[in-house]
């Protein structure tokens, strides 16, 4: 009796039945597991309701990049969920430039339709570091609120008992100083009290115990600081150059020598209506009087209180803002002379 073996084709085809069904089961595996990710990603990264994040979609902002910044705002569970849904309900082109209010409670189809066909409802009044009183009147009104209103708004005794005025003097009839440069929400129904009322938060925000108790180290009261902030704001472009200009003032304070600042007089004469001058002789004229003017010149950003809360530990006197943007410093009168003739030719004439 003769015996052969089974042939060696229809051994192959059966080894690859076998392997195509078990790569179908593991496709189908996979595409299950995918899927299941997939619409665990779109569920909101928080089922409480939080305080709302401001986030602002830049012009020309890739999907990419919008993803990432709500990734890392905390605001979506994936970065690759929200390209595909995005791309899947092909919305890619329809997503908008602007500033939104989102939640972590809000689920990904929800951030994704807010930014599509949520446009933003609100629109941003922004008040900008280093401005004076009068122009940030100028901006409210500029956004459209009236003149009354904003007149009401800047009244500090609109904001009898706020903690961010505890320190302002009895005597000061001006919120110089205490509007936090920030952007702030505005809606239809926004009144100009409102946005002045949320930059005082802000400002209040900022005066933490620890600035407070680092100003009394430098000898200053809360108010003091701020006016010397406000001074530093105005001369130093550079941010890296503001602790140590701090520390020139403070030292001219300490010893009774008047604090010599172009921009102090600038304001005197500015709010008197007689134009950019050091000529003329106000209180706010550190050129003509010792010790610090009346009131903060300007707002005041974060860098510029922290530098007077921390000036640096050196001992110069002068200081000249230089076309370069760079502020030099100096020990003595010959030094600063010599260093407003080689770096301050522009500014210096102006």
């Amino acid at each position: 009796m003769r015996y052969t073996s089974r042939p060696p084709k229809r051994r192959l085809v059966k080894k690859l039945v076998v392997v195509s069904i078990i790569m179908v089961v593991l496709l189908v595996g996979a595409t299950a597991a995918v899927r299941y990710t997939y619409f665990q990603n779109l569920k909101a990264v928080s089922t409480n309701s939080q305080q709302a994040q401001r986030i602002t979609v830049e012009k020309g902002a890739t999907v990419d990049q919008i993803a990432k910044q709500l990734k890392d705002a905390g605001l979506i569970r994936s970065t690759w969920a929200f390209r595909l849904y995005v791309s899947s309900k092909e919305v890619r082109e329809q997503l908008e430039a602007g500033t939104y209010m989102l939640e972590a409670s809000q689920s990904l189809p929800e951030i994704v339709s807010q930014l599509t066909h949520g446009k933003v409802a609100t629109d941003l009044v922004t008040i900008i570091p280093g401005q004076r009183i009068d122009q940030i009147r100028t901006t409210l009104q500029n956004y459209g609120f009236s003149k009354a209103d904003v007149d009401t708004a800047l009244n500090p005794a609109t904001y009898a008992g706020n903690p961010a005025l505890v320190d302002k003097p009895a005597g000061v009839t001006t919120l110089e100083g205490y509007i936090y440069p920030d952007s702030y929400q505005k809606n239809d129904s926004t009144t100009p009290q409102q946005i002045i009322e949320a930059s005082l938060k802000e400002m209040d925000q900022k005066l933490t115990p620890d600035l407070r108790a680092a100003f009394a180290r430098q000898g200053i009261s809360t108010y003091e600081g701020l006016i010397l902030a406000s001074i530093v704001e105005q001369e130093v472009s550079r941010p890296s150059d503001r602790a140590q200009a701090a520390q020139v003032f403070i030292k001219r304070l300490n010893i009774g020598m008047p604090l010599g600042s172009d921009v102090t007089a600038y304001y005197g004469a500015l709010i008197a209506g007689k134009g950019k001058t050091l000529l003329y002789d106000s209180p706010y004229n550190t050129r003509l009087h010792a010790g610090l003017p009346p009131t903060p010149i300007s707002n005041v950003s974060t860098g510029s209180l922290d530098a007077v809360a921390h000036p640096t530990a050196t001992d110069y006197l002068y200081f000249v803002a230089g076309d370069d943007g760079i502020t030099h410093f100096s020990h003595t009168i010959q030094e600063h002379e010599a260093a407003t003739a080689q770096y301050c030719h522009k500014l210096c004439s102006e």
